[in-house]
């Protein structure tokens, strides 16, 4: 299932035992957390506005969002890290947190585009943390008007972009013509090299490296509990911290009104909850139908920039293509009891890092994931 949606359950006796009272609940969506999808595309004074109406979309680890946007003047603003919003435990070196600021700025920059605006970006104009970001600028944008910009086809994907964390389609495989077409469609940055497989013979291994990722990672205490303290159980939670992995929707609901799914079942590996939601993992990774990945030459963050805005780009293009696509992060993280699965993934590209992995398939459509609006992510500071 998608990563919020964890869970296997036979929901009948659950939701009847839940009451009128439950299943009430269980029918409402977060209509305010998912408030700034339908935001995106409304008219703004301030055409910088607009243009961060749709960056806040993109595509980041655990759902953090960590931008703090300042608007600086009328023609520039800059871009930071709001250092709580990182994920020590998984991402020490906060390169998947870097990678979800190039998600950012390529979307800012795709929605500057369509608003007749050049958006130069200077990334870390005073330094870049290393080994952690600190509170040194991410970027520094400039908008500058330019009549003669074309907007790129893939920002009217924007709004339907998704991570579909769900099971794929396996009567459904992706042809090789549309996983060329796919990698070429995304306007691979030059510095960024994009690869991927449909050939079975390759799929069927990078199936069980995911799914020995996700088991390293639900088996090492640190990793597994920084997930559990980030899960948004039921619309209340979601609505309060739209950001982190949220588990919303009828099943949920009832479950969290029965007091059968919490973060306390959740954080207990040897729990009903737990291992029915290992056994959707397996679910969902034997349904993969193919990977794609994106490797950089170097692993400056600069790369990792150049890596976020890639896949974003790539994201965008499987939308418009009607392809499914998932990215499966956990054999790529940096903590040590996961050394084994990220050498393996780093034979992807021999000589090069590889920064992205992702499932690709054919899938239902999925809501979008919730959003902190706007106003919450313009600072003064």
């Amino acid at each position: 299932m998608r990563r919020r949606d964890v869970l296997l359950f036979s929901a009948g006796g659950i939701l009847a035992s839940a009451g009128a009272a439950g299943w009430w609940a269980a029918t409402r969506e977060p209509l305010a957390a998912l408030a700034p999808w339908r935001e995106a595309a409304l008219d703004a004074d301030d055409p910088r506005i607009g243009v961060f109406r749709h960056a806040i979309l993109a595509p980041n680890p655990h759902n953090r969002q960590p931008w703090l946007i300042r608007l600086i003047d009328a023609d520039t603003a800059e871009i930071r890290c709001d250092l709580g919003k990182r994920l020590p435990a998984t991402d020490p070196f906060d390169r998947q947190i870097v990678i979800g600021f190039g998600c950012f700025l390529e979307l800012a920059r795709l929605a500057a585009a369509a608003r007749g605006l050049r958006l130069d970006i200077a990334p870390f104009p005073d330094g870049a943390g290393d080994p952690r970001l600190d509170g040194r600028p991410i970027a520094r944008l400039t908008f500058r008007a330019d009549p003669t910009l074309a907007r790129d086809p893939l920002f009217a994907a924007i709004p339907a972009r998704r991570s579909v964390k769900e099971p794929f389609d396996p009567a459904r495989p992706v042809s090789a013509e549309a996983l060329a077409r796919l990698l070429a469609s995304a306007g691979i940055a030059p510095d960024v090299t994009a690869m991927g497989t449909v050939d079975a013979a390759r799929v069927a291994p990078l199936r069980d490296l995911a799914l020995r990722a996700w088991r390293i990672e639900a088996a090492t205490p640190t990793a597994w509990r920084e997930s559990v303290d980030l899960m948004r159980i039921g619309k209340a939670e979601i609505e309060a911290a739209p950001d982190g992995i949220d588990l919303g929707g009828p099943m949920f609901e009832a479950l969290s009104h029965a007091r059968l799914v919490t973060r306390a079942t959740l954080a207990d590996t040897g729990s009903t909850a737990f291992r029915e939601g290992a056994r959707a993992y397996e679910a969902m990774f034997a349904t993969s139908m193919g990977f794609v990945w994106l490797a950089t030459r170097a692993n400056a963050r600069t790369d990792q920039l150049a890596a976020g805005a890639a896949y974003v780009r790539l994201n965008l293009a499987a939308t418009a293509m009607g392809v499914s696509l998932h990215p499966v992060s956990q054999a790529l993280q940096e903590f040590p009891e996961m050394a084994g699965p990220r050498a393996e993934a780093g034979a992807l590209a021999p000589g090069a890092r590889v920064q992205m992995l992702a499932r690709i398939g054919y899938a239902d459509p999925v809501p979008p994931s919730p959003r902190w609006p706007l106003a919450a992510k313009l600072t003064k500071a």
